[in-house]
Parts: C-alpha cells; structure tokens; sequence
C-alpha cells in the first residue's frame, strides 16, 4: 500500500478544490465555513486523547491536518499564503519565542520564562503595527472559547498580583454569585439579569478550575461523558424492564439514575 506523503496531501486537497474537476462541496467552502470544522477537529483531537485512543488520536490529527492544507490552500487560491508559508511563520515563531533554547538566552525559572514569552509576543505585536495596548490583558484573543479567554484573562491578571490567594476565596466568591442567581429568579428572573448572573458563576467557576490546577475544558468534557454513560444506563435499565425511559416518571427516573452511579461504583 502507497503511503502518502506530506506533498500528496497538498495535492489531493488542490484536487478536491479544483473548479471543473473537484469535488463540489470542498469548492463550495471559504475561511468562514471552514472555520466551525477546524475547531471541531481540534475538539476531536483532545477526546480521542481524554479516550486514550491512539488509533483514533492519529485519525483525528490527520482531519486537524486537513483544516490546516484546506486553509492554506484557498489562501494560495487568492495569492495571501500557502502551506510553505505556514510552516515558515510558525517554525520562525518558535524559534524567535524560544531564545533559551535555539540561543544563548538564560531564565532563572518558568516564571521567567514565561514573563519573556509574553514580552516577546508584545513586541511581535508591536512590529506587525498593532496598537500599543499597555494592559496586562493585551493580546488575549477574542476568537478564543469563552471559557479559554476568561481562563486566559484570570492568569494576565493573576500574573499583576490580582488573584485570590487559594481556591477558599474562589469557593465564598461561587456561592455568592449562587445566591443571586437564586435571588434573579426570585424576583421573577429578568432574562437581561439572568445571563448576567450566570455569567458570573461560570466566569467564577473557571477561576476555581485555575486554582485547582483542573484544565477547564478537559473536566467538562469529563462531565459531558460520564451524564451520557449514566444516562445511557438509565436508558437500558429500563428497557430491560419493558418501559421506555421517556415514559417514566422523574421519581422513577431518578431511581434509575442512583441505580446507573452505584453500577459504576461496582467492580
């Protein structure tokens, strides 16, 4: 069997993109429409690992791959880059971010290490003409999951000293922000209100994520997996004893739920 090569991709996905010989739906796309796969994939990509699935992990960085050829190719369509290009800006990037190992630059510790990187990414900024933005917050991209950004945003901040000093404060500010998402429905939970409440609590809980050292998305994706096994639990349970799970009352249901955890509990 022929293996591919890196070359052949690139022409497999010229191929594909070719107005009179490729495929209509690959013509079709632009950098906007692409852009919910690209992230899809690299979704994709972190569960085959949550999974430990390295089989699937190498079949999902192959689609993460494609996304990154599909770009690049309907950038070179329109003369901006191509994928020579790509891989030129990113090799320069890291080398120019990593002084300590392709020069001579020295960090006592990752804390300064981590201090240089973020002034070297100022000064890139700089020198592509951004807009000076002194903030501590500059350059946290708004493209990013908002759980991302707001993780990102915590850590610029912590890095000036505004952070709570261990995960107590975080526990006090939750149940806080709790209580007046219970006060917003007990006033009759005025939308505009509600999701500004909310907001809060999910903006807090990422802070408690921080300080736990839990990588937020990772635990989420976590808790999406293991409703869906219990879930799915319930689900047969009941069918093993002629009932759709639908059909059920929420009393029933929730005797099915507590029946699903203690299964899981069993070796």
């Amino acid at each position: 069997m022929t293996r591919h090569s890196l070359d052949d991709l690139l022409a497999i996905m010229a191929r594909l993109r070719d107005p009179e010989r490729g495929c209509p739906w690959d013509v079709r796309q632009d950098f906007a429409s692409i852009a919910a796969y690209t992230i899809e994939e690299a979704y994709e990509v972190a569960d085959a690992i949550d999974r430990r699935d390295w089989h699937d992990l190498r079949d999902e960085l192959g689609d993460l791959l494609l996304q990154v050829a599909f770009h690049a190719q309907m950038a070179a369509e329109q003369g901006l880059f191509d994928f020579a290009d790509v891989v030129h800006a990113i090799g320069a990037k890291m080398v120019r971010r990593h002084p300590h190992v392709f020069g001579d630059t020295r960090y006592a510790d990752l804390g300064e290490q981590m201090q240089a990187w973020e002034a070297i990414k100022a000064a890139e900024r700089a020198d592509k003409g951004d807009a000076v933005d002194h903030s501590a917050l500059a350059g946290v991209s708004a493209g990013l999951p908002e759980w991302k950004r707001a993780h990102k945003l915590q850590q610029r901040a912590a890095a000036t000293g505004f952070t709570w000093p261990g995960p107590e404060p975080v526990l006090a500010k939750l149940a806080e922000e709790l209580d007046e998402v219970r006060a917003e429905f007990a006033d009759g939970a005025d939308p505009a209100r509600l999701q500004d409440e909310v907001g809060d609590v999910l903006f807090v809980a990422v802070n408690l994520a921080r300080h736990a050292g839990v990588d937020f998305s990772q635990a989420l994706r976590h808790a999406n997996a293991k409703f869906e096994r219990r879930f799915r639990r319930m689900e047969h349970l009941a069918a093993a004893e002629g009932t759709a799970f639908g059909e059920r009352t929420l009393a029933e249901q929730e005797q099915l739920w507590q029946r699903a955890k203690q299964m899981e509990r069993q070796p």
